[in-house]
């Protein structure tokens, strides 16, 4: 991602000023080995506590708990506000059931502000799993959680710990056999080589100087994703690099995603720039040159033994790639040079996912046209890959939509190949940050490392509920790339500075945020 002007759960750890309500009175609610009055139907308006479902405050504050109309699926839906600050937690206990994966489905909306507002699977025979609400205070957002049920009981709860006038709503619960989870939990570790080649330290939360792979990969990543450029000014994310890059991904243990942008510089939905050493080549050549620098890349990471697990034909490429011949004013032409990529890559291995990568996260009708273009014009790929930035791509609720569309119109694997979020607003370099005004921020989630985490948790929440499984995960942009002198924007440019520090994984002290977390709960 690269945008040097302004235009740009694990869920959050159990917390300590969280809602303690697991020492329930003695449990009321209909035994059953199914999930009862689901879509809170049966009861009407103002039930406060509908039928299968039990209400519990500590603090007697049952009413703010209850049912009301405009549900997501049928007439009626179960809310929590109060005028007052208010805890309260509204709860099934399902017995009888038998021991294995459970997958609880749900879908909520929330104004958000709530010191926490979630759904927990707990009492279940093992650790208690939650899912926190996102902030949507329009759309629906279906959000899954799965737990293993080993007592053969199981409690699944609605709990909010809000202020005065905060609000959730849930509907459509489903709870049934099944398991969740995502399969990539990573980020792009890029600027990483030339970051520490001009002396940036990386610290564990501690503050002990540490190989920050080694704190990625402790913190629960699993997957790297590494840029390749043609022939960069700087020498950094070239061929080279990028072989030594690949051995310290695979020596922490972690697969490899290689992004190719097809460039000497940065290739986005802005610019896709021919390489200086291909420029004046004719379409026929480009596509020899595509498939070259495809196969000569990935055949000698998978020669010492590093090889891609995951590989990106293109960067961002919403107006298409090498422009002008690969502009998606001619499709045809386009496909070819995709198609020259995707042999390439199938050359070298014919197991290897080949991904193609627009930004449009929130964009359904811009999806749906880049891809069916795709489709019609023959272009070959295996896994989509969207950048939604919260702040440029739509709603959380558009997201949704978006992501849900791609995977089921073209039966394919989605994954977020981009996303980041601020954990405060002010620059630790004299560069502009990209986002450095809580004007542009997304309504809910703070410049904070809390509403970092929140961001991280809800966007791969999302990602998870994909339908039929194929949500493979999210990769985290870029966590590592923190304000070194030197490592700016520009390759060719050694004063220009770094606009993304403020939205890095590692703080301005160089230590590891906590909002890592996100990587191991999932």
């Amino acid at each position: 991602m690269f945008h040097p002007r302004r235009t740009l759960r694990a869920l959050l750890l159990p917390l300590a000023a969280g809602l303690a309500l697991t020492a329930l009175p003695a449990q009321t609610a209909q035994a059953a080995a199914t999930l009862t009055n689901g879509g809170f139907e049966t009861g009407g308006t103002g039930t406060a506590t509908p039928a299968g479902w039990s209400t519990y405050s500590a603090a007697g504050q049952n009413s703010a708990s209850f049912t009301e109309s405009g549900g997501h699926g049928g007439g009626y839906r179960l809310s929590h506000y109060s005028a007052a600050a208010y805890k309260v937690e509204t709860y099934q206990y399902l017995s009888g059931l038998t021991n294995g994966a459970y997958r609880l489905t749900a879908w909520v909306r929330s104004g958000g502000g709530q010191k926490s507002a979630y759904i927990a699977l707990k009492n279940c025979g093992g650790a208690e799993q939650r899912t926190d609400i996102p902030v949507s205070s329009s759309g629906w957002i279906r959000i899954v959680t799965s737990v293993a049920v080993t007592n053969n009981q199981c409690t699944v709860g609605i709990t909010s710990d809000a202020n005065a006038g905060n609000w959730i709503n849930v509907d459509d619960l489903t709870f049934a056999p099944g398991s969740t989870g995502l399969t990539v939990k990573g980020s792009d570790v890029s600027s990483l080589v030339k970051g520490e080649a001009l002396g940036g330290v990386y610290r564990s939360s501690s503050g002990a100087v540490q190989d920050p792979l080694a704190v990625l990969r402790n913190a629960g990543q699993n997957y790297a994703r590494l840029k390749v450029w043609v022939n960069p000014a700087d020498g950094y994310n070239n061929k080279a690099r990028v072989l030594a890059a690949a051995k310290r991904v695979k020596a922490r243990g972690m697969k490899l995603l290689v992004d190719f942008h097809y460039s000497d510089t940065w290739a986005d939905p802005g610019a896709q720039t021919v390489p200086s050493a291909w420029a004046g080549h004719s379409y026929s050549q480009l596509k020899t040159d595509v498939h070259q620098h495809t196969q000569d890349v990935l055949g000698a990471l998978k020669a010492q033994g590093t090889a891609a697990d995951m590989v990106q034909v293109g960067n961002e490429i919403n107006g298409g790639m090498l422009w002008s011949a690969g502009s998606t004013d001619n499709w045809s032409q386009l496909a070819g040079l995709l198609n020259s990529g995707y042999a390439a890559v199938k050359a070298v291995d014919s197991a290897t996912p080949v991904a193609l990568h627009l930004a449009k996260g929130g964009d359904l009708a811009g999806t749906r046209w880049w891809f069916d273009n795709a489709v019609s014009h023959g272009v070959k790929f295996d896994v989509i890959g969207l950048s939604y930035y919260g702040y440029w791509h739509g709603t959380l609720a558009d997201f949704q939509t978006t992501l849900d569309d791609a995977a089921t119109r073209y039966a394919k694997p989605v994954y977020v190949a981009e996303t980041a979020y601020p954990f405060r607003l002010d620059s630790e370099d004299a560069h502009e940050n990209i986002i450095d005004l809580s004007s542009e921020l997304v309504s809910g989630y703070p410049a904070s490392v809390s509403g970092q985490t929140r961001w991280m948790n809800d966007v791969a929440s999302i990602v998870e509920a994909v339908p039929n499984g194929r949500g493979l995960g999210v990769f985290y942009w870029e966590s590592t790339w923190t304000a070194v002198a030197g490592n700016g924007w520009d390759p060719a440019d050694v004063s220009s500075g770094n606009g993304w520090e403020n939205q890095a994984l590692f703080g301005y002290d160089d230590r590891a945020l906590s909002s890592m977390s996100w990587f191991g709960h999932r």
